[in-house]
């Protein structure tokens, strides 16, 4: 007898009958296991640091609408169906299941977490987790996030330049959240009507224009040295408006600049209107045709009137003779009275009174 391959023939036979074994005690210990109740519900909740926009009654809440509760048959419980019905809330990212050898529902539950509170241009708001998906507000709290204002669309379709909008949305809310400084210094984020991002800092009166969100990183590490720089210095109110969109650049306009430009860029629009609307014609203008004027008619003047009028006039004066003359034949002036004098000629002596002579009466 070949005892070699006898005894190799044996130590197979036990290895193949020991795996049948196993699979039927796993068979049976599974059989008995899933005839258990459920013993107790344990859950917790990961991912939310400083809020919980879910807590353990809501996720107990949900459970119990699957039809799982304590003394449940474990293998009445589909887990994987809870699992996805659980990861139906807006507010849960990630949701796993399973039974512990103490007959014990474990639930882990991922909670999203919000980088962005955005509100729109037409009044609307939504939080904006950090995969970039989009979260009803919570009747429990308001989480402490970035907040956007100006965005265009609430739309849940939104058109290619609002998607690329909101992307840099989600760029500046997670480099803030994750930045201990600028999530202190950060009190909303504008958005202007150029699609660009203007930040409103906590302490200082001025505005910040970052631009698109491209190089944000590099944008705030130069306004964080220009900080440092500017609060010993000259102190952080002096500026208005500080522009770091550009390369290398930290662009601070002094209090007071940006006015007298905006009032010049006023006055200067205000002007080339005027000589716009100075070269247009106005179009309620009526065209009116020239009247022609009316002849005066003078009254008759009867003869009498007329003959002693003419019996009044004078020739025209020629020299200062002539005129005193004529107004004396006139009555007008007397033998006395001075002749006018010429404007051009200086004026001349009056001539000496003559001296009356003596006339005897006889008697």
């Amino acid at each position: 007898m070949n005892w070699p391959l006898i005894k190799k023939s044996a130590i197979q036979t036990f290895w193949i009958l020991s795996g049948i074994g196993m699979v039927v005690l796993l068979g049976a210990a599974m059989q008995r296991k899933q005839a258990l109740t459920c013993k107790d519900i344990r859950i917790s909740i990961a991912g939310a640091e400083e809020h919980m926009f879910i807590d353990e009654q809501d996720v107990l809440k949900l459970i119990k609408e699957q039809g799982v509760f304590q003394g449940r048959t474990i293998g009445k419980v589909a887990l994987r169906s809870m699992e996805e019905a659980l990861e139906q809330n807006p507010w849960i990212k990630n949701a796993e299941l399973f039974f512990d050898n103490q007959r014990v529902l474990e639930v882990s539950i991922e909670e999203r977490q919000p980088v962005a509170r955005v509100f729109t241009a037409q009044g609307n708001s939504f939080y904006l987790d950090s995969a970039g998906i989009r979260l009803p507000l919570s009747d429990k709290l308001s989480a402490r996030v970035p907040m956007f204002t100006g965005f265009p669309s609430d739309l849940e379709k939104l058109s290619k330049p609002d998607s690329i909008l909101l992307q840099g949305i989600l760029t500046i809310g997670n480099h803030i959240m994750a930045d201990s400084f600028w999530r202190a210094q950060t009190a909303q984020i504008d958005i202007n009507k150029e699609g660009q991002f203007e930040l409103i800092p906590v302490i200082g009166d001025h505005h910040i224009v970052l631009g698109n969100a491209e190089e944000l990183a590099a944008k705030l590490n130069r306004l964080y040295t220009f900080y440092r720089q500017a609060w010993l210095q000259n102190g952080i109110h002096r500026y208005e408006k500080l522009d770091v969109q550009y390369k290398d650049q930290v662009v601070a306009v002094k209090r007071g600049t940006a006015q007298a430009l905006l009032d010049s860029a006023q006055a200067r629009a205000q002007l080339n209107e005027l000589m716009q609307l100075s070269m247009v014609p106005p179009t309620d203008t009526v065209q009116v045709k020239p009247v022609a004027e009316k002849k005066q008619v003078k009254p008759a003047i009867p003869a009498a009137i007329k003959k002693s009028v003419e019996n009044k006039k004078l020739p025209v004066v020629k020299d200062n003779k002539t005129a005193q003359q004529n107004a004396i034949s006139n009555g007008k002036v007397g033998a006395k009275e001075k002749a006018p004098v010429s404007t051009n000629k200086p004026a001349s002596k009056p001539p000496a009174k003559p001296v009356p002579k003596a006339v005897m009466q006889k008697q």
